[in-house]
């Protein structure tokens, strides 16, 4: 039996939990079924399991059709927005509309049910015209990768949990999820695990809880971006001014050297200062830093993965809700003491992104950063312009 969501009280009126179920919804009182499909083409599409049943086959998923109502045949899948709340033992597959479409659909009675059983309910004959028709929408449709703002209106708006969450947004745009969700789905099950395991070498909750302490104790980015930027405000400090790029250079080289690091290190540590330089000059021509403005501490890439590892264990089944959110509000309890605003935790976490993964190339990594930190910081619905950071 699948986990549903409560319903709304009696006589209160339905309020469409994001974006999609909206459009959804009011295309559905105009009659609008083409513009449903259109809804449909560029939403996530869910399909709950036993999570026992995915275990056991997880590159298979089983859809069996449900009687509904009147006697009706329906396969269901849901939107992001009428997900039911965690359990432990219910998962979902992701799905695309074209998936759906091209699904093995041998009994013409069938319909697909979308959010079947809520005011937003929409039932579709899936004849081979019918899904011939999908396909043609789908194909219509410009996806990227993911970089949107999405945010639910059910979820944490207020509060430490969602200052924690909003923590996360950088990842959360990328991957084009809504940043205010602690539930049932990240991307998807099967997703995770195989995130999970393959880029963080995480198969269960032991793995997953060491490697979530290592980033909220700052411990899994390198240590020399921000040992390089603090030699650079303690001169700041000392002598009332920022200092230049070469005398920020020698004095970390020299501090280095000081504390036994190899001459290899220590050169390391110089070409790191420039490498910084070159990257703060171009934040600034992009619009992430301000003419004079400067990076204090990139520990933010590490609080800012925490709250997207926490989410992911959560979808995992890796760890409960509790836990999950514990750790989200940990880690933004540490960005709101090492940083002063968003905009500096934001240019924090783009620099440990950066100076991890970029190699100077300017590409995808740095590209991301400042889409994420435009729309973060710009657009009305975002938490940094609505959470405030002291």
């Amino acid at each position: 039996m699948s986990p549903s969501r409560p319903p709304a009280p009696q006589g209160a009126p339905w309020i469409p939990p994001s974006e999609t179920e909206q459009l959804l919804y009011e295309a559905g009182l105009r009659g609008d079924v083409a513009e449903q499909i259109r809804v449909l083409a560029d939403a996530e599409l869910f399909i709950g399991a036993p999570k026992a049943d995915v275990d056991a086959r997880p590159d298979n998923v089983y859809w069996p059709p449900q009687q509904a109502g009147k006697g009706l045949l329906v396969r269901p899948v849901l939107t992001r927005g009428m997900l039911p709340p965690w359990h432990p033992e219910w998962v979902f597959h992701q799905v695309t509309l074209r998936w759906v479409a091209e699904f093995s659909w041998r009994d013409p009675r069938l319909l697909l049910a979308v959010n079947g059983g809520t005011p937003g309910q929409l039932l579709l004959p899936t004849t081979p015209e019918h899904r011939a028709g999908w396909l043609r929408v789908y194909a219509e449709k410009e996806r990227g990768a993911g970089d949107r703002f999405v945010a639910l209106r059910h979820g944490p708006l207020h509060g430490p949990l969602a200052f924690g969450l909003a923590c996360g947004a950088h990842l959360a745009f990328g991957n084009g999820v809504p940043w205010n969700d602690v539930g049932s789905v990240y991307m998807g099950y099967t997703h995770e695990l195989d995130t999970l395991r393959d880029s963080w070498d995480i198969t269960g909750h032991d793995g997953w809880r060491k490697e979530l302490d290592a980033l909220l104790d700052g411990r899994n980015s390198p240590p020399e971006p921000d040992f390089a930027l603090r030699i650079r405000e303690e001169l700041r400090v000392a002598r009332g001014a920022v200092p230049s790029p070469d005398e920020w250079r020698e004095t970390a080289a020299g501090h280095a050297q000081d504390l036994g690091a190899s001459p290899v290190t220590v050169r390391r540590i110089e070409e790191l200062v420039r490498r910084i330089v070159r990257y703060e000059a171009r934040f600034r021509a992009d619009g992430l830093l301000p003419p004079d403005g400067r990076v204090r501490k990139t520990v933010a890439y590490d609080y800012g993965r925490a709250v997207n590892l926490a989410r992911w264990g959560l979808s995992a089944r890796f760890c409960a809700p509790p836990e999950a959110e514990q750790a989200i509000v940990h880690a933004g309890a540490l960005a709101r003491s090492a940083y002063g605003s968003w905009q500096e935790y934001s240019t924090g976490y783009a620099l440990g992104r950066v100076l991890r993964f970029d190699g100077e190339e300017y590409g995808p990594f740095h590209e991301q950063n400042v889409d994420a930190h435009r729309v973060l910081t710009e657009h009305e619905g975002s938490p940094w312009l609505n959470l405030p950071w002291r």
